[in-house]
């Protein structure tokens, strides 16, 4: 089976479904990773280019992922970015890769880039005649995502028990991205998510999902 995971950012998918992405691998599916946006100058110094394109590439191997695609638009600014150029980068991914399954940001997030990322997700796997998209999700973002009116209501849990440790090994490739404890993105506090997410169904940790769409 083919799975696409699409991120607004690199660690989107580590903290909101690297143990899917893991259990996944370990089941013999082919996994795919679709990065939307990137850094840039100024704010960020060149050198910073290279340092995430090799953590990406370290967390690539961590999990085994088969191939990964970059789109390169402005990270936080991709409500500059048409969404025609948008759906039309991923497409071309969604039509390279035909997924059965997709994993994507969620509308639910105080984060622009990545409620702009869910919609564009909904245009290219669209059901249409000859689409390869049967199943839909969105994952959270960490407990950052529950503010206002971003409620994130999951109706589809995973044990990832057996891939935590899986997880935390991709989280700690992202050096330029982890903070210290209790920040969300400190391997203690993404783990201690999980463990919460686990105690809604009775495991030692999950991760949580929104099923948008499922054709059986």
């Amino acid at each position: 089976m083919r799975i696409l995971i699409i991120s607004a950012h690199p660690d989107d998918e580590t903290i909101g479904a690297g143990g899917v992405i893991a259990k996944h691998i370990a089941d013999g599916d082919e996994v795919y990773w679709a990065i939307v946006t990137q850094s840039y100058s100024p704010p960020w110094p060149e050198e910073v280019f290279k340092i995430m394109r090799d953590q990406i590439s370290e967390v690539k191997s961590v999990y085994g992922i088969k191939e990964t695609f970059f789109c390169c638009f402005p990270t936080m600014k991709l409500n500059t970015i048409s969404q025609f150029e948008l759906n039309s980068s991923l497409q071309k991914i969604v039509d390279e890769v035909r997924p059965e399954v997709i994993y994507t940001t969620s509308c639910n997030d105080i984060n622009q880039d990545h409620r702009i990322v869910y919609e564009s997700t909904l245009v290219v796997s669209r059901p249409l005649p000859g689409s390869s998209v049967r199943r839909l999700l969105s994952y959270e973002v960490g407990p950052t995502a529950r503010y206002g009116s971003a409620v994130f209501t999951p109706n589809v849990f995973v044990d990832i028990s057996e891939y935590m440790d899986k997880k935390l090994k991709a989280m700690a490739c992202f050096r330029t991205e982890l903070r210290d404890h209790p920040h969300p993105r400190s391997l203690q506090g993404i783990k201690l998510f999980a463990e919460e997410r686990g105690l809604s169904i009775g495991v030692k940790a999950a991760e949580c999902f929104q099923l948008i769409r499922e054709i059986s």
